[in-house]
């Protein structure tokens, strides 16, 4: 087999080539079988029509284009084993040259996993943990009492019976009626929260988890910080397959949090009067961005040898599959090795 291969932009390939004439011909029989299987004829049952006949039945050309599609669809994973492409895309194949006792010409486009050119990233996580050290202040990760006082607040708020207005109220009432009575904070409302002994000690374990909290908010911000220098300072062409994947995952999140808030993503969209095609155009920079970060985080696993601790690996299955019976347990690991991979890549980052 004869075969070329051209690069394209956005990390794309064309594949040309040729099948030679003998290996073509010898898909006919079981071109021709396929063909019967699906083939209803009177006189015949399904799938046992013989041979003469079907060939009487069956245009040449339909025979041959069936022909192609075996062909190809057993050659083309050796063709991307023999070239060594990292494939990623369903590839659009067009026949050039078809006829019996004659090669088989062909032409393959298919994206690829892009050349990923990595920017210095230790010294760019080194250079920026620095600088959100020197800039953070005690106070950036102190909990106030002011800080305890107005999360108690909202808690109270939260627990407030709802308060209904009758119809035909004055604005008086209106307004009265808008700020619901709280409940009182004292031991029997915070034992109905949790395991709390009394109040004290409700608002120590709250001071703690506020503390939690700040430090880990200020960590992902300078993560966000430190992937987007790095994703900045990459180079990269990102095939446009990647871009629409992160896209259709982008609005399946949206269109599943309307619909689990008992709207319709329809009217949703007929409120913003927009498209879906309107939010794929708003959400591509971000779509850019996630895939990019997925290619990078991939890339610097494989450059410093990061991966998964295996029993973690194996933990993490297990909790999913008690959440979600019906998930594929293969879907699963992937989800679990990955996350669990890119944990440890920004844990590696922040030890720089």
């Amino acid at each position: 087999m004869k075969v070329s291969v051209k690069k394209l932009p956005k990390s794309e390939v064309e594949i040309e080539g040729e099948l030679d004439a003998e290996t073509l011909e010898s898909y006919f029989g079981k071109a021709l079988k396929r063909l019967g299987d699906s083939l209803d004829l009177d006189g015949f049952r399904k799938g046992k029509i013989p041979e003469n006949v079907l060939i009487s039945k069956i245009p040449e050309i339909r025979i041959l284009e069936e022909m192609a599609e075996l062909a190809l669809a057993e050659h083309y994973p050796k063709i991307v084993e023999s070239e060594k492409l990292d494939a990623i895309s369903r590839p659009e194949v067009s026949v050039t040259k078809l006829a019996r006792k004659n090669p088989l010409g062909f032409k393959i486009k298919t994206a690829i996993l892009p050349e990923i050119k990595l920017p210095k990233y230790k010294d760019i996580a080194k250079g920026i943990l620095r600088s959100e050290l020197g800039n953070l202040k005690r106070s950036d990760l102190e909990v106030s009492d002011e800080d305890v006082e107005n999360t108690i607040m909202d808690i109270r708020k939260s627990r407030a019976p709802k308060v209904h207005m009758t119809e035909g109220a004055s604005v008086d009432e209106k307004e009265k009626s808008i700020e619901p009575e709280l409940p009182p904070f004292n031991d029997e409302f915070v034992q109905a929260l949790g395991p709390f002994k009394n109040v004290e000690d409700f608002k120590i374990k709250l001071k703690e988890n506020i503390k939690l909290e700040k430090e880990n908010t200020h960590k992902e911000k300078t993560r966000l910080k430190i992937i987007d220098k790095i994703i900045d300072d990459s180079s990269m062409e990102l095939p446009e397959i990647l871009l629409q994947i992160e896209l259709d995952k982008i609005l399946y999140r949206m269109e599943s949090d309307i619909t689990q808030m008992g709207l319709k993503f329809e009217d949703y969209l007929k409120h913003l009067n927009k498209t879906k095609e309107d939010l794929r155009k708003e959400f591509r920079n971000d779509a850019e961005k996630k895939a990019k970060l997925a290619l990078i985080l991939n890339e610097i696993s494989k450059v410093e040898k990061i991966v998964a601790d295996e029993e973690q690996v194996t933990k993490e299955v297990a909790t999913i599959l008690e959440h979600y019976k019906d998930a594929d347990p293969e879907r699963a690991r992937m989800h679990a090795e990955n996350v669990l991979t890119n944990e440890k890549i920004f844990q590696f980052l922040e030890s720089q």
